[in-house]
Parts: structure tokens; C-alpha cells; sequence
């Protein structure tokens, strides 16, 4: 049972604009509970709207710089490290296949360590970024060497608040134990 509900049926047309998601999700899902619960509070939820829409929906020249897929392996790596089944299960279901993440990719975000070898050597720079941060909320000399040898400095500052964003988001699903989307993927058994 959650903690807070979220708003539910009929919506007013002020609620029905703010519970649409910032991608074209295909009409038969429903609204998120996430944004559902966000319009709980209608001013917090302008305050980060902006946020969601430039790391998922953005236009060209005002989105995120980071490439769909290490946005992806950043989130699910994050929202599995802090236990947030919601916000992993949507995204998987969500992003997953279009960006070509592999069965063994998709578990390994929530059970493999960061050197699992179903991610080249690239991407398991993500995982130990997301780790490390997770850990200690900070990066070692040496991680942050090698991906400031792979993205940009603007990229180095996307991915620090892609990853602290959805810290908050895990907080957020978790601490008013959101109901998991019936749709949404599942933590594999461990």
C-alpha cells in the first residue's frame, strides 16, 4: 500500500497535462504512478519537470549530450544499487530493447559487479561510476581519469546529476513504496 496515493481517475484537464510522461509512451499504458504522485504537489513537480524532459524527451540543441544507452545503464545501475524496483521495471520495460541492452545486460544491472564482462570495458566505466558514487559519493582519481577520457566535461556533469537525480527518484519510490507498475519489469531472482 503507498504511503501516498496517487491522484487516480477522473483527472481534472489541469491534472491530465501534468501525469503525461515527457516520451511518447504507447497509449495503452496508463499514467506513471510517479507522475500521478508528483501532482500531488504541483509546484515541485514544475520545478522538475524540466529536468525529466531534458534527460528523456528533450528537442534538439535542448537536450541531454549523453546517448540513450549510457543514460539507460546510468539509471537502472542507479535505481537497482538503491533497491527502486519501480523505476528500474519502467525503465527496462521502457528503454531496454531500443537501446540494445541484451538479457544478460539487463540482470547484470541489478546482480553482476561492475566488471562483468557482458559490458565492454566502456560501459563498465558507468557501472563503476555509479558504484563508486553510490558507495562513497565520490570518484577515485583513477575512475575519473578514465571516462574523462571518454566524455566531455559537459557529459562528466550530465551523468554526476543523471545519477544524483535518480538517487532522488529511488528515494522517492521508495520511501512512499510506490505500487510497481503491472507492466513494468521485475528485479530478476537472485
Amino acid at each position: 500500500m503507498p504511503r501516498i496515493k496517487p491522484i487516480e481517475p477522473p483527472y481534472t484537464p489541469e491534472q491530465e497535462r501534468r501525469i503525461q510522461p515527457p516520451t511518447n509512451r504507447a497509449p495503452k499504458v496508463p499514467p506513471l504512478a510517479i507522475f500521478r504522485t508528483f501532482a500531488r504537489h504541483p509546484l515541485l513537480q514544475d520545478a522538475i519537470k524540466s529536468l525529466g524532459k531534458f534527460y528523456l524527451a528533450g528537442e534538439a540543441g535542448k537536450c541531454s549530450l549523453l546517448s540513450p544507452r549510457d543514460r539507460e545503464i546510468v539509471i537502472d545501475r542507479v535505481c537497482a544499487r538503491c533497491g527502486a524496483e519501480y523505476e528500474w521495471g519502467v525503465h527496462v520495460a521502457s528503454f531496454a530493447k531500443a537501446v540494445g541492452f541484451s538479457d544478460a545486460q539487463v540482470r547484470a544491472t541489478v546482480q553482476g559487479p561492475a566488471d562483468d564482462p557482458v559490458w565492454p570495458a566502456r560501459e563498465r566505466l558507468l557501472l563503476r561510476f555509479v558504484d563508486e558514487l553510490h558507495d562513497g559519493a565520490a570518484l577515485s582519481d583513477g575512475l575519473w581519469q578514465a571516462m574523462a577520457a571518454e566524455w566531455s566535461a559537459e557529459q562528466l556533469i550530465e551523468l554526476l546529476i543523471l545519477a544524483g537525480w535518480y538517487h532522488a527518484i529511488a528515494y522517492l519510490t521508495n520511501g512512499t513504496r510506490m505500487a510497481l507498475e503491472p507492466w513494468a519489469m521485475r528485479f530478476p531472482p537472485a
